[in-house]
């Protein structure tokens, strides 16, 4: 057995299409109408009311039991643009307890979703605001050789 994708069951299968694509830039890898999977194993579905899952769970209701995580190198870039597309945000970009800069937001369907900084940046960061190795890791849990081979100590 091998994963293959998380499904997203949806309300409106355009609304939806047009926030991953326009918002986060996911390109369709297969549109089946109403199931739509996009690259990197994401799939939106909007399933009729006959099908067996809308009718035992209620679709499209807030999820916050879980989140949808992506990583992003310009998140300023990224936070102007979903401002401007009125995106409902949870918070704006903040620095997490371990050092990393990230934010949360909702899709159309009040699925939470998170951007934050890949590892490699946010470590370079506060090795360039003048923290040592050894503070990093107790900052951040990162070990100590990952820290060093990203800020090329090692």
């Amino acid at each position: 057995m091998k994963f293959h994708s998380a499904v997203l069951f949806v309300k409106d299968i355009v609304v939806s299409l047009k926030f991953y694509s326009e918002n986060l830039g996911l390109k369709t890898e297969h549109d089946f109408g109403t199931n739509v999977i996009l690259e990197g194993g994401l799939t939106l579905w909007q399933m009729s009311d006959k099908h067996i899952i809308s009718e035992k769970c209620r679709v499209g209701g807030s999820s916050q039991r879980f989140e949808l995580y992506f990583e992003d190198e310009n998140l300023e870039s990224l936070y102007s643009k979903l401002s401007e597309n009125k995106i409902e945000f949870l918070h704006a970009i903040h620095e997490e307890p371990w050092g990393q800069r990230t934010m949360r937001f909702f899709d159309p369907d009040r699925h939470l979703i998170e951007i934050g900084e890949p590892l490699e940046v946010f470590i370079s960061n506060m090795f360039k605001s003048g923290m040592t190795a050894e503070q990093i890791f107790a900052k951040s849990g990162v070990p100590v050789k990952t820290i060093m081979s990203i800020t090329g100590l090692l």
